[in-house]
C-alpha cells in the first residue's frame, strides 16, 4: 500500500514537473522544473530496486547537465521579450513541425515490437540477483560492452562544459573586464598625475 502511493505521488510530480517545463515562460523555471522531474525519477528509480540508475541520475543529470544549463541561461543575459515577439509569426511553422514529429513517434511506437530472441537475449544478459548486485551488474555491462557509448557521453559534457565557459566569456561592451598585461605595462607616470593647485581655487 504504502509502496503503490509512494509510486503515484512520485509519478503525479514527474509528470506535472514535465508539463510545467515545456509551459514555464522564464527558462530558469523550466531548469528549476526539470531538476523536480529527474528528482521524481530518481525515486521511481529507488522503488524499482535500481538505486545505482537513482544516483546517476541525480548526480549526473541534476548534478552537471540541468545545473550547467540553468548556468548558461542566466549567464547569457537574453532578452526575453524579444524572443516572444515572432511568436505568433512562427506558431504555424512550430506547429506543423509538431504534429510531423507527433506522428512519427505514434507509428514508432505502434509498429514497435518486441521478438522472441530479443526478449531471451535480454533475459539471458542480466544476472541473478542472488549472485551480484544492481550496482556490480550494470559496471559490468557499462565498462564492457558500452564503453564507447559511455565515453562518447562523456565527451559531450566536456564540450557543453567548454561551451559554456566560452559564452560567459565573450566580450560585451557593458561588461568591464580585468586586463592583466594592461595593469603590469602601467608605469607610475600615467598613473599618478601631479597638478598645482593655487590657493582658493579648484582644479
Amino acid at each position: 500500500m504504502i509502496e503503490a502511493l509512494a509510486f503515484y505521488m512520485f509519478a503525479c510530480t514527474a509528470v506535472a514537473a514535465a508539463v510545467l517545463v515545456i509551459s514555464a515562460k522564464n527558462p530558469v523555471h523550466s531548469v528549476l522544473f526539470l531538476i523536480l522531474t529527474f528528482f521524481n525519477a530518481a525515486g521511481l528509480f529507488v522503488l524499482l530496486g535500481a538505486e545505482f540508475l537513482a544516483m546517476i541520475l541525480v548526480v549526473v543529470y541534476v548534478g552537471a547537465v540541468a545545473v550547467l544549463f540553468m548556468f548558461v541561461v542566466m549567464m547569457l543575459d537574453i532578452n526575453f521579450v524579444e524572443l516572444r515577439q515572432g511568436f505568433l509569426q512562427y506558431l504555424p511553422i512550430g506547429g506543423l513541425i509538431g504534429i510531423v514529429l507527433l506522428v512519427e513517434l505514434l507509428v514508432l511506437v505502434g509498429g514497435w515490437t518486441i521478438t522472441a530472441d530479443a526478449a531471451r537475449s535480454a533475459v539471458a544478459e542480466a544476472p541473478a540477483p542472488e549472485v551480484t548486485s544492481n550496482t556490480h551488474a550494470l559496471g559490468e555491462i557499462i565498462y564492457t560492452q558500452y564503453i564507447y557509448l559511455f565515453q562518447a557521453a562523456g565527451l559531450v559534457l566536456l564540450v557543453a562544459m567548454i561551451g559554456a565557459i566560452v559564452l560567459t566569456h565573450r566580450h560585451r561592451d557593458s561588461v568591464k573586464k580585468q586586463n592583466i598585461g594592461d595593469q603590469l605595462a602601467r608605469r607610475a607616470e600615467e598613473a599618478v598625475e601631479l597638478q598645482k593647485v593655487d590657493i582658493g581655487k579648484g582644479i
